[in-house]
């Protein structure tokens, strides 16, 4: 009886002690899922605070339009009549579209992968050697353009 009393007590010590561990573990993962989820949702509220004050702007653009296209508004009369004839211009945005840097390393890398192919015929290292040494080249090319044309700041 002695030793059924001592393994019993044995095994509630041990499940006892795994049992907080393993309650532990736990609520460190659940401590540690609730701050992924507090910073998912601190990004999304950043977000969408940007996004509004992105169409505020929008619509303060648009009102100063308009006030710019009633302020250019004339009006002219004639026999009794009231013609009205706007001259207002509208500047459109101008799309940015590719810069000389990333079309200099796509056409390098192209021309340079073809040379590469022509020379060196092995199973197309001759391509990749090539493609990437064509878009290096490009890229160092194209990146000086765009210092010149001032769509990157100079070096220092």
């Amino acid at each position: 009886m002695k030793k059924i009393f001592a393994i019993v007590a044995l095994a509630t010590v041990l499940a006892s002690c795994s049992n907080s561990a393993k309650e532990q573990e736990l609520a460190k993962q659940q401590a540690v899922t609730a701050v992924k989820d507090s910073l998912k949702l601190d990004s999304f509220k950043r977000a969408e605070v940007a996004k509004q004050q992105a169409e505020v702007e929008a619509r303060h653009q648009a009102e100063l339009a308009a006030a710019r296209r009633s302020a250019t508004t004339t009006r002219y009369s004639s026999s009794g009549g009231t013609t009205t004839s706007s001259a207002g211009t509208t500047t459109a945005a101008k799309k940015k579209g590719w810069s000389d840097a990333a079309k200099g390393t796509a056409i390098g890398a192209g021309v340079g992968a073809l040379g590469g192919i022509l020379i060196d015929k092995k199973d197309g290292r001759g391509a990749v050697i090539g493609g990437l040494a064509g878009a290096g080249a490009g890229y160092a090319i194209g990146r000086a353009e765009d210092r010149k044309s001032g769509r990157v700041q100079p070096k220092n």
